[in-house]
């Protein structure tokens, strides 16, 4: 490969990908992998990913839920609980050097595709399992989804404005912060492999994930034996890292959290005599008495839109934002040059547009993306070239029902390879 050609190509190329997974936690995970260059392989049921059908917005027949979390895979369609189907997941399992799966723990070594077995055949063989509760311990048999992973962890009782009902958070951590583990397990279990030949199994938790995501707030709770409550948009630590409201009634979020910030703010609120009173002389009181101090800012602020205050905290260097909404976020990432906002070219001319990867290699160039593959898009291929199989005998398969294997020349069966741009 030439030098050229190796900047182009995203690192994981030459890695290939066996995606067993379904909804949003695989699929993320496989996803960012294809973004990273790995051949992803991905197998769905004859009647698809259950995330194929999921309103409400939709592009052609596939909708946006699936679109968000399926780029740059080529996609099979084989009926798992079919023998024939079986024979095929194996022996695709024996050509690649990763599978990533998300079903519940022994689903897969009920129909005889285990990964003991796999790994044992084959010990350089890295396989990732994501569940809600991971492969042992007394839950890991039970279904988890996005909620329950939140609400068991404790991140929906942090979650909110004191004194109300817990709520869920706006994104879905559960899924994406369990994929984002996995894949991590994944390039640490790659590198050991170039040292050792030998693979490893990933067990991802949704669960484990999320009280991961509790960072110092569990820290706090072991150490005082307290409840940490809902925060709203304050911090239990700084009360000068909150949003406020400006006379316009639009939020600012202020991060004043170092000594200099601190003083710069009085100056910017133009109230002196905060920073010459003792109750606030150190961070540990200005938190002791943050009541009394909020009761002083809060209506300094209102006195001025939002958009004013901004001004003036950005330029005595206050880290402070307007509280955006996801369009107007969405915009500002268009115009921004990072590449956050990508469009997928289709074969028939629609496009659609995703969020892109929040990874930059600075010596590479962006790797193309791929629009998500229509189902069993890519069954031919990748049995003719992966398995070695005969036209007629995709052809037999198919008429079997065991496959979805769509002739080149049918209508949608094929998908380009759209590059992506910048919305």
């Amino acid at each position: 490969m030439s030098a050229a050609r190796s900047r182009s190509a995203g690192p994981l190329t030459g890695i290939t990908v066996l995606d067993l997974t379904s909804f949003l936690s695989g699929p993320s995970a496989t996803q960012l992998l294809g973004d990273l260059g790995a051949e992803v392989i991905k197998v769905e049921p004859l009647s698809g990913d259950m995330t194929r059908g999921l309103p409400p917005h939709f592009v052609a027949d596939d909708s946006a839920y699936y679109l968000a979390n399926n780029r740059n895979k080529r996609g099979v369609a084989i009926d798992m609980k079919d023998v024939k189907g079986r024979d095929l997941v194996e022996r695709l399992i024996d050509q690649v050097d990763v599978v990533v799966e998300n079903l519940r723990p022994g689903a897969l070594g009920r129909l005889g595709l285990d990964v003991a077995r796999s790994r044992a055949r084959r010990p350089e063989l890295i396989w990732v399992s994501i569940s809600g509760f991971g492969q042992d311990g007394p839950r890991s048999g039970l279904p988890a989804y996005d909620m329950i992973v939140q609400a068991l962890s404790g991140v929906m009782s942090l979650t909110g404005e004191p004194g109300r009902s817990p709520v869920r958070l706006g994104v879905p951590a559960g899924d994406i912060v369990a994929g984002l583990y996995a894949v991590i397990g994944l390039l640490a279990a790659l590198v050991e492999r170039d040292r050792t030949g030998i693979g490893d199994w990933i067990d991802a938790s949704m669960l484990d994930g999320q009280l991961a995501l509790l960072s110092y707030q569990a820290v706090y709770s072991l150490i005082s034996g307290t409840t940490p409550a809902p925060q709203g948009s304050r911090h239990d630590s700084i009360p000068t890292y909150r949003t406020f409201a400006g006379s316009d009634g639009h939020e600012i979020a202020v991060t004043a959290n170092t000594e200099r910030m601190w003083r710069d703010l009085c100056d910017v609120l133009e109230l002196p005599e905060l920073a010459a009173d003792e109750r606030y002389a150190n961070p540990r009181a200005r938190l002791r008495h943050r009541d009394s101090l909020w009761a002083q800012i809060e209506p300094r602020f209102a006195t001025l839109p939002a958009e004013q205050w901004l001004v003036r905290l950005t330029d005595c260097g206050i880290p402070a934002a307007l509280i955006k909404s996801v369009p107007e976020a969405l915009a500002d990432a268009r115009s921004d040059g990072r590449g956050m906002v990508l469009k997928l070219a289709h074969a028939d001319g629609r496009s659609v547009e995703v969020l892109g990867t929040p990874i930059v290699f600075r010596s590479r160039e962006r790797v193309a993306m791929r629009y998500p593959p229509a189902l069993g898009e890519h069954t031919r291929d990748i049995l003719t070239g992966v398995l070695g199989m005969s036209t007629e005998e995709i052809d037999r398969l198919a008429e079997d029902g065991v496959v979805i294997a769509p002739q080149p020349s049918s209508p949608g069966a094929s998908i380009a390879s759209g590059a992506a741009s910048d919305g």
